[in-house]
């Protein structure tokens, strides 16, 4: 709080009178009158948004959740992460803490497997453990579904759907799995159009990295980073 106080006395206007100055620096000390800090708007809260992406982020929550979704705070961004059920389950804060920051929480299988070489009892093992895993977390019920290494068939569509789960590819891969460096990541990035969707990855630290410059390059281009919606599978306006 006392910093609080310090840092507000310093964005009162020096073009106010001394009286009237003073009559402020009172309010604020008496705690009976808030000062907002001046901050600068980022650089995704200033464009234009005339299109939307989307950021999607696989195989959390880990233990760089946090350093993640600070950075994507930091630089007003949203995106969606796809979990697994098994980190979701171990990690229940973080899953919140995904959902306090504005993020959308999505089903990435529990032990991300090859669901294409499965039975369909271990399909539909693996994404109802997932979807009840998130929900016991604190993450909502999913409604996106992206299948581990977008692998899919019939099959793997059929049992999601049962769960009421749209299932989620992407336009633009980042390759930070293949050990892409942060200016590749951010020139995949640079490649996005309206409603289209990059896959990254949560606990790569280059797709960490990329994560201001990302946004500034969405802001050059007037788009912002947006939901998935489960209707048509593409990014659009937060709801």
């Amino acid at each position: 709080m006392g910093s609080d106080r310090v840092r507000s006395r310093r964005n009162i206007p020096l073009t106010a009178s001394l009286g009237t100055r003073l009559a402020v620096l009172t309010a604020v000390a008496a705690g009976a009158l808030t000062v907002p800090a001046a901050t600068a708007p980022t650089p995704a809260q200033a464009a234009a948004c005339n299109g939307y992406v989307g950021l999607t982020y696989d195989d959390g929550p880990s233990g760089n959740t946090p350093a993640l979704l600070n950075a994507l705070r930091q630089n007003g961004l949203r995106a969606t992460m796809f979990n697994e059920g098994r980190y979701a389950a171990a990690n229940p804060v973080q899953v919140r803490a995904q959902v306090s920051a504005g993020m959308w929480v999505g089903n990435h299988s529990y032990t991300h497997p090859h669901l294409t070489q499965q039975s369909q009892a271990t399909i539909d093992s693996e994404i109802q453990r997932t979807q009840q895993a998130v929900a016991n977390a604190g993450g909502g019920t999913p409604r996106l579904f992206r299948p581990p290494y977008g692998e899919t068939n019939a099959t793997v569509r059929a049992v999601a759907a049962k769960y009421g789960l749209t299932e989620i590819l992407w336009n633009v891969d980042s390759q930070d799995w293949n050990g892409a460096s942060t200016d590749a990541i951010v020139a995949a990035a640079g490649r996005l159009t309206n409603g289209q969707i990059i896959l990254m990855h949560d606990w790569s630290a280059n797709s960490l990295a990329a994560v201001p410059r990302i946004a500034q390059g969405l802001a050059a281009r007037d788009l912002c980073a947006g939901m998935i919606s489960p209707a048509t599978g593409r990014a659009v306006a937060p709801g």
